[in-house]
């Protein structure tokens, strides 16, 4: 038995007696309003797409990956107990990024252990910076990834000078290039009303590192709270630079960047289509049914009507950075990465009205008491088809001595929190891995990234790789990928009728005919 193996068995018993023993919830979607809603109309939609020309290949794989997403019906992975024997069945996902909320889901907590555990540095203290656009950038960056490239750029390179100056008058600094700074950018497309809002939520270490000129080392030095003005003169200098972007990508403009030209050089120009999802739910407007063209309807409650919270605007451009973490914090560090790299749409707000059509219920209501909104089921999908990025589309984003590129990077970055070698991660829990039979283990490269089990455990307090009946290992006992395959394993947890036996199949030569 390999090293890693004892590991495992030795760490299977500390989770078992650390977690109560329950079986697994499978996840089923078809039980979702989303699913049920996409399911039931999509046909609908993609036949009326067609008559303005289609949708794109990659809105369509999203879609149809999706509604494959979680069911047992399409592939499916059957475990059982190397003691008692136990059966689970575990269903396999789409792995799509666009609006899946089991997926994303899996991808937001991914995200954030990466970032506490290995990207942002131990003890310094984090800021977030929140950046909107005027709503007609917000289509263009929708689509075009190299305009959203930019702008997330233009900004970011703002708040880092705005640092690097701040830390030269603090710290008598020589010059602003001895002052290093490091952030990570998360590109969001949504906001509370599932309309498209691109816009950019950035974590900056809420300092900066200056290298010592007697020990040779980098020593973080944190800044105090950056004040209104410094905001708005961020906000005023991303603004400018905003409309140089956009001469830059040749869009028109007026000098307030209210009236941006979205109808040429589009990227997307092919699919007018989704064209018109995308300005639909960036304008918050319905695309189809009675209310095509006007305000999608709002539901207010004017007790819940709030103060409005000061923030700086700059032709169009809003820019805050309210929000600080201390780095020491990493619980709450990684909730806000979490709220950062989240789903598009919260499943359980989302409910459907008699009449047939959605409400979606906002977490917090708006200053002006909005709390809900109500739309078709054609137009929640063209919602969703905007909350789809296109390919090659990145939604998070590495910046200063954070960047992969840069050569500090090594200097700041924490140690990795566990290896084969020291399975004991800074917080002191045992890291588990999700092992099955088979493949030596010794030659096996260290794990960058957590294992789906352990991300399970790190997030529900529910070990899917521990049987819950009797606290034995998990093993692969079959994948099913073919239809007859899939039917049987459904069958037998009597999820389906067996299918028929399968007939051997005889060559025509050994075959014998008898005539009467």
């Amino acid at each position: 038995m390999s090293v890693q193996h004892v590991r495992l068995a030795a760490g299977a018993g500390v989770a078992h007696a650390a977690h109560a023993a329950r079986e697994h919830e499978r996840h089923r979607p078809e039980e979702t309003v989303l699913y049920q809603v996409i399911e039931e109309h999509w046909g609908e939609f993609v036949e009326r797409a067609e008559e303005h020309g289609g949708l794109p290949r990659f809105v369509l794989t999203e879609v149809e990956e999706y509604l494959r997403c979680g069911r047992l019906e399409h592939g499916l992975l059957r475990l059982a107990c190397t003691q008692c024997g136990h059966e689970r069945l575990c269903a396999f996902s789409c792995k799509r990024r666009g609006f899946c909320p089991s997926c994303l889901g899996r991808r937001m907590t991914d995200a954030a252990l990466d970032l506490v555990e290995r990207v942002l540095p131990w003890g310094v203290p984090i800021r977030q910076w929140v950046c909107s656009l005027p709503w007609r950038l917000r289509v263009l960056c929708g689509y075009d990834r190299a305009l959203c490239a930019d702008v997330v750029r233009a900004f970011t390179e703002e708040v880092r000078r705005s640092l690097r100056r701040r830390a030269k008058d603090e710290l008598g600094l020589a010059s602003l290039a001895d002052a290093h700074t490091g952030s990570v950018a998360f590109v969001q497309r949504f906001d509370s009303a599932l309309r498209l809002n691109v816009h950019v939520h950035s974590l900056f270490l809420d300092g900066v590192y200056v290298r010592d000129e007697r020990t040779e080392e980098l020593v973080f030095h944190p800044l105090p709270e950056p004040t209104a003005g410094e905001v708005a003169e961020v906000a005023e200098r991303t603004a400018k630079r905003l409309q140089k972007v956009l001469v830059k990508h040749g869009r028109a403009l007026d000098p307030e960047l209210v009236d941006v030209d979205v109808e040429h050089a589009s990227p997307e120009s092919d699919h007018p289509a989704l064209d018109a999802c995308y300005g639909a739910a960036a304008q918050g407007i319905d695309l189809l049914g009675a209310r095509a063209g006007r305000p999608t309807l709002r539901l207010v409650d004017p007790s819940q009507v709030r103060p409005h919270e000061p923030a700086a605007i700059v032709m169009g451009v809003n820019v805050h950075a309210k929000v600080a973490v201390d780095g020491r914090d990493r619980p709450r560090l990684e909730r806000l990465c979490r709220y950062l790299g989240r789903p598009p749409i919260a499943q359980e707000r989302l409910s459907r009205l008699p009449d047939g059509r959605v409400r979606y219920d906002m977490k917090k209501a708006w200053r002006d008491g909005t709390k809900a909104v109500v739309l078709e089921p054609l137009d929640l999908i063209a919602r969703v088809l905007a909350m789809i990025p296109p390919p090659r589309f990145h939604m998070v984003r590495y910046y200063g001595v954070l960047s992969s590129h840069s050569a500090l990077r090594s200097e700041v970055v924490p140690r990795a929190p566990a290896s084969p070698e020291n399975p004991v991660a800074a917080d002191g829990c045992v890291q588990l891995e999700l092992r099955f039979e088979g493949g030596d283990d010794e030659d096996e490269a260290p794990r960058r990234r957590r294992p789906w089990a352990w991300m399970l455990r790190h997030v529900f307090q529910n070990d899917v790789s521990i049987c819950a009946r009797c606290g034995g290992a998990m093993r692969w006992l079959e994948v099913a990928t073919t239809s007859e395959a899939i039917a049987r394993a459904m069958a037998d947890h009597g999820l389906g009728p067996r299918p028929p036996p399968r007939r051997e199949w005889v060559p025509f030569g050994q075959l014998t005919l008898g005539f009467g």
